[in-house]
């Protein structure tokens, strides 16, 4: 990933559009507004941009995306990037948008909790689910960040490592897939003996060379500054079995939440903002898009935050300039 233009804490911004989010969604939007001329800033609590995909499952393989029968999460981020990148949006990552006020002349001002300052035309939330936050492992919080983590962006950083995924769900298991070629060992614990993760998957690490330990606890994690074992509680007989692991990793899930969001007066239900056909909030010259939004029919995936951020933006863009057509023409309708 190229370095991105991040605008420095205390900046102080005028631009067309801000993107709040910097998920598939929002990374669309940006090109969106460049391609329609518009200036372009995004903002994103998290330091690196991509959301979920770029948290979660960087080296996952995704196959709904169209024209892509796979990629990967973090190419697909690094494609977004590219083709926003032409239109030179500028980025605020690390920065949680908190307040919103409206200028006289309509324009709205968003501050952020580092003290940045961005007025624009108008705002496109694309927040994904919000500020997520993994649920810790208890017994291991004392090796965060030394053996201890909850994503995995590199799978190079477990090369050769005796790991232990924790959880059922499809993180643990993806992850398990995607280690299990580089690590030395991969066991899998879980404290029930039914999955939330996709049946294929499931039955992919159990096909593998993948341990899986089941009606199972982590009681103890040790090592001498590093993580260097751990201490798996084995309900059903009551029995403990003592692992190598240099790699603890906790797919517990997380909690999420749309923090300050919910102080905007926008339309929320269910944790996701209400959008009308043109993607409007309520909120005057606040749009949203992707999986934060909400209306009769919705589905969630990445595809159709695609489409609802290009409705935003051009949306957004017929109010900022009234005597705009909404459709400003096919991408191929432009000179190279």
């Amino acid at each position: 990933m190229n370095e991105l233009p991040n605008a420095p804490a205390g900046t102080a911004l005028e631009v067309d559009i801000l993107v709040v989010g910097a998920g598939p969604a929002g990374l669309f939007a940006a090109y969106y507004a460049g391609f329609r001329g518009l200036r372009v800033a995004v903002l994103d609590a998290l330091s690196e941009p991509g959301g979920q995909v770029s948290a979660m499952y960087p080296e996952k393989a995704i196959l709904d995306i169209a024209g892509f029968p796979s990629v990967k999460g973090r190419e697909l981020i690094d494609r977004l990037l590219d083709q926003a990148a032409p239109y030179d949006p500028v980025y605020l990552l690390g920065e949680q948008a908190q307040t919103i006020t409206h200028t006289a002349d309509g324009r709205v001002v968003v501050g952020t909790g580092a003290g940045c300052r961005v007025t624009a035309g108008a705002v496109v939330v694309t927040g994904g689910i919000g500020t997520f936050t993994p649920r810790p492992l208890a017994k291991g919080l004392d090796f965060l960040d030394r053996g201890l983590s909850y994503f995995v962006p590199d799978l190079s950083a477990h090369k050769g490592r005796d790991i232990v995924i924790v959880g059922g769900g499809d993180s643990a298991f993806d992850w398990a897939v995607h280690l299990e070629p580089v690590a030395s060992s991969v066991t899998l614990v879980h404290r029930r003996d039914k999955f939330r993760a996709h049946g294929a998957t499931v039955a992919k690490v159990r096909d593998s060379s993948v341990r899986i330990l089941v009606n199972s606890d982590i009681t103890a994690v040790r090592g001498n500054g590093w993580i260097s074992e751990v201490d798996v509680h084995h309900k059903p007989d009551r029995t403990t079995t003592t692992l190598p692991a240099q790699s603890v990793i906790a797919a517990l899930g997380f909690t999420a939440d749309l923090g300050p969001l919910t102080e905007w007066g926008l339309r929320i239900e269910n944790r996701h903002i209400v959008v009308d056909t043109r993607m409007r909030t309520g909120v005057s010259r606040v749009y949203a898009a992707g999986d934060i939004t909400d209306y009769p029919g919705k589905v969630r995936l990445i595809a159709v935050g695609f489409g609802e951020a290009a409705t935003a933006v051009n949306n957004a863009a017929t109010e900022l300039d009234p005597g705009a057509d909404i459709f400003p023409g096919h991408s191929t309708e432009q000179e190279n």
